[in-house]
């Protein structure tokens, strides 16, 4: 289909064919935008052209450390200069980038390590326990760890330093590009609803089309200034760190997300864009008189997660924000769906009428092929607002598939759609709204928990009989964990006590945050019945 009668020498060639990788937007940018500002983190200001060479420099030093192509290099790192830089850096010697949650437990920490057989590590000094803890419970071979400092967390002096090797490097280590865009790019591990996390795996050429299908989607003009506030952990920050040098953009990192931080960031560095789950929306929105600085343009922010209240919406844009409600999913390495606003039918809505539409999660990104709502066949269901069915994905920007583990990459990918897990509805102009989460799944700030491995740890305690765990509706995190436990018979166990019990196994945001005491509503045929509570959680 397509070809022509005669294609004789119409053949791929070095002219006219490279394999897609975002790579290759920081070495345009090197050139093109080489005295702009690249990246800004407390005094640290580095240019395109210095940003580059640092870059190039971490390359060289994993290189000569024996990092071959295909290794995994992991990090440990807030979003801070160095955990951008390693977006570039590692794969610039031809190693795959595994960013690593700071906030999971030693024992997947140590899981992760173990799976993805990462070969060095770069941690900060603030999570220098976790990194030594969890290393030690691994069952494998141990990674080299080079220590990354920061202001407020100087060496311990254990390691090498960060810095020291990058002074050591070459800067005129030659990079390893791809051969084939489809070469990964980096492993990300999910937050594990299901059991152990699986390791999703990204390719060069999705990450290049997240890039692209962005800029449209933001309608991003040259030179934004973009605060990294999306973890780099997650998704690689959305993809959003590759996507800055494709338009000469600002990185303005964020260690510490808090208003002060974000306010001081938008009225001293004039930041255009941030994404952000819808606590930091909550955040802006409460911030106190001392902590707001004022500003004299429209910040334009991607929020996903749990859609945002109503409220929250209504008080934020009011403050100078535009929020485009976004979603997505580890496979499919950040935002794949985007509410485009409709001006000609939704300017003349009320105030909770444009809050109500605009928390939709909206219709596929520029990148995909297509995504939208379906039945357990893969058959597309009503648009009729009404019909629940699940949201499956199609698309450059989704996964390879899970590392090691081509059982779960095949169910996954079922009838040639990614499956999400989420059930949603779909409306007649084709705009998906999520209506509930498959498997309980909790949003807290902006990670999943999963409502199964709670109840687990809970049951797991002597004086509980029965535990169910559903998300209770929070002003700061979106959501959070509330657990309704039956106890056995003259068992003695408060809140406080269960809650500790919990914590001693579960990372801090995954433990409940409220307990209700109560026997649990049941179907005739033993199943509890999640909705009951919820309600019951919503009025807490």
């Amino acid at each position: 289909m397509g070809w022509m009668a005669n294609e004789t020498g119409l053949d791929k060639c070095a002219a006219n064919y490279v394999p897609l990788s975002p790579l290759s937007h920081l070495r345009r940018a090197a050139s093109v935008f080489a005295e702009r500002t690249a990246v800004i983190h407390q005094d640290h200001r580095v240019t395109y052209a210095q940003y580059y060479e640092r870059c190039t420099r971490l390359a060289s030093a994993l290189s000569a450390m024996g990092i071959k192509a295909g290794d995994v290099v992991a990090t440990l790192l807030p979003n801070t200069p160095a955990q951008a830089e390693a977006h570039f850096g590692v794969p610039a010697c031809g190693a795959v980038l595994n960013t690593i949650n700071m906030r999971l437990d030693v024992a997947t920490v140590a899981y992760i390590f173990d799976h993805g057989e990462a070969k060095a590590l770069l941690v900060d000094t603030e999570f220098m326990p976790l990194a030594e803890a969890a290393i030690t419970a691994m069952e494998g071979p141990a990674p080299r760890i080079i220590e990354v400092t920061d202001t407020a967390f100087p060496a311990t002096g254990r390691y090498p330093t960060y810095e020291d090797l990058l002074a050591k490097a070459d800067p005129a280590f030659d990079w390893v590009m791809p051969q084939d865009e489809w070469e990964s790019l980096a492993l990300n591990y999910t937050s594990g609803t299901t059991g152990r996390p699986k390791g999703v795996v990204y390719h060069h050429r999705g990450a290049y089309l997240m890039t692209m299908g962005t800029v449209i989607s933001w309608r991003m003009v040259l030179h934004p200034v973009f605060m990294q506030i999306v973890p780099l952990f997650h998704c690689n920050g959305w993809n959003h760190t590759w996507m800055m040098p494709l338009i000469g953009g600002t990185l303005v990192c964020c260690r510490d997300i808090t208003a002060a931080n974000i306010y001081n960031a938008i009225a001293d560095e004039g930041v255009t864009h941030f994404g952000g789950a819808p606590i930091v929306l909550n955040m802006l929105v409460n911030a106190t008189e001392a902590e707001r600085r004022p500003f004299d343009h429209t910040v334009e922010v991607f929020t996903a997660g749990a859609p945002p209240a109503p409220a929250t919406l209504t008080k934020i844009e009011q403050l100078g924000f535009n929020i485009t409600q976004v979603y997505g999913l580890t496979e499919t390495y950040g935002h794949v769906t985007e509410c485009i606003w409709k001006a000609e039918d939704w300017d003349a809505l009320d105030t909770a009428g444009r809050a109500a539409v605009k928390a939709r999660q909206g219709v596929a990104m520029p990148m995909m092929d297509h995504i939208t709502v379906a039945d357990t066949e893969v058959a597309q269901t009503p648009m009729d607002g009404s019909t629940q069915g699940e949201i499956v994905i199609r698309g450059n920007s989704v996964m390879k598939g899970y590392f090691k583990n081509p059982e779960a990459t095949a169910e996954a990918f079922k009838g040639g759609y990614f499956h999400s897990g989420d059930l949603a509805v779909q409306h007649p102009d084709g705009y998906i709204q999520i209506a509930d989460r498959a498997k309980d799944i909790i949003i807290s700030g902006g990670e999943n928990i999963s409502s199964v491995e709670v109840e687990g740890v809970l049951m797991g305690h002597p004086d509980v009989n029965l535990a169910a765990v559903v998300a209770k509706p929070d002003d700061k995190w979106g959501e959070v964990p509330c657990a309704f436990v039956e106890l056995k018979p003259a068992a003695t166990a408060d809140a406080a006590t269960l809650i500790a019990f919990a914590r001693e196994t579960l990372a801090g945001f995954k433990t409940p945050k409220h307990v209700v005491f109560q026997e649990l509503p049941k179907t005739s045929t033993g199943k509890i019945q999640k909705h009951e509570l919820r309600k019951i959680s919503a009025d807490l």
